[in-house]
């Protein structure tokens, strides 16, 4: 076997054990291993900012506010933009966006595939779920960041929402309900 060959599926047969106990394999996600219990836990754990902050503030208590923001027809896919994270972890947007991180993007795609899928969502995020998503950020970054020196990075405003810096279990009870509240007509 060329080591190409062996390379090339070796991710599709690695898994991990999600907070419910599922096998899931982040390489070759399929949407039947997806559990919301699993997202709102995992990002309820995750710290935004790589820890950078003056507080926690998790990956789920900014997904919630995201949801929040916008337009109420893509609540659902606001409160989920982040939801690969659960599997992949919260990386900074610097490091992210940088070449060296194709395979990390397209995994982060594979995965969102997989959960749209699961959700009925698009599996193309709307412009205005972007939009909320930067706006959110320029919120945080007033509260949770030192003072940077210069402009700002990104032009948007900041969204109008309270950040609490919930402790986990508490983010992650929000995140469900509002999983919950969103879903309510959707089956």
């Amino acid at each position: 076997m060329s080591f190409l060959k062996w390379l090339q599926g070796r991710g599709d047969r690695q898994w991990l054990q999600t907070f419910s106990g599922v096998k899931y394999y982040p390489v070759a996600p399929r949407p039947e291993e997806v559990r919301i219990v699993d997202i709102a836990h995992h990002l309820s754990m995750l710290c935004r900012y790589t820890g950078a902050s003056k507080k926690f503030y998790s990956v789920a208590e900014h997904s919630c506010l995201v949801s929040e923001v916008g337009p109420p027809e893509y609540a659902l896919e606001r409160l989920l933009h982040d939801a690969p994270e659960f599997v992949l972890n919260d990386l900074n947007r610097p490091t992210k966006h940088t070449w060296w991180l194709w395979g990390y993007r397209r995994l982060e795609a594979r995965n969102w595939r997989a959960i749209a899928q699961k959700f009925g969502l698009n599996e193309r995020l709307q412009q205005s779920t972007k939009d909320a998503d930067n706006a959110v950020l320029m919120a945080e970054r007033k509260v949770l960041m030192l003072p940077l020196p210069g402009k700002p990075w990104l032009k948007d405003a900041p969204a109008d929402v309270k950040i609490r810096c919930l402790p986990p279990e508490q983010a992650e009870t929000e995140f469900l309900q509002r999983f919950c509240e969103l879903m309510k007509g959707r089956i």
